[in-house]
């Protein structure tokens, strides 16, 4: 079976979280759409909405396909994995978009909630910022719930800033140039 292209040029990492527990961070493959879709309906109605910003239970089938097909060099899809007595669950996942016509791209980040507070969010935000630097973005930027102050502060901490949101006070922009990760 080929690789995705995503997949091709992420190859698996082993991370090890705040408390000793060890998540594997890969990219999201065309056969984890089930796995996907029973994390999504796993996370809290609050999570889910920090996430999406709607209260979705599940992907839509345009959703699902889209987020375990991403596109090329253009979208990066990451899941942390890690063993259960079915094989394996997804207990979190980060993605970034380009923005067409630019070198930015725009990140989401979704973390089960009993995994919140482990460093899980921290890695996978790091993850992405030097993936999207390799692959020549310029910028990246990511909307958040203005109460989400966890996601708010861990930004603030790998050096986003907050600057004016079009969606209004109620979601934050969040902003970071990526080339001093060089």
């Amino acid at each position: 079976m080929a690789l995705a292209a995503s997949e091709a040029e992420f190859a698996p990492v082993a991370l090890r979280l705040r408390d000793e527990t060890e998540v594997t961070l890969r990219a999201v493959r065309p056969q984890d759409g089930d796995m996907l879709q029973t994390a999504i309906r796993g996370l809290s109605s609050e999570s889910r909405y920090s996430r999406f910003f709607s209260h979705m239970r599940e992907l839509t089938p345009q959703l699902l396909e889209r987020a375990t097909n991403p596109e090329g060099e253009r979208e990066l899809q990451l899941v942390a994995i890690v063993p259960a007595d079915a094989g394996e669950v997804i207990v979190g996942g980060a993605r970034y978009a380009g923005t067409e016509g630019s070198k930015d791209c725009e990140f989401a980040i979704a973390v089960a909630d009993e995994w919140h507070g482990r460093g899980l969010a921290r890695q996978l935000l790091e993850a992405l910022m030097r993936t999207a630097c390799e692959r020549g973005f310029e910028r990246m930027e990511g909307y958040i719930l203005a109460s989400n102050a966890a996601m708010l502060g861990l930004a603030k901490r790998l050096g986003f800033e907050r600057v004016p949101s079009p969606e209004g006070p109620a979601v934050a922009l969040v902003r970071r140039d990526l080339a001093t990760l060089v």
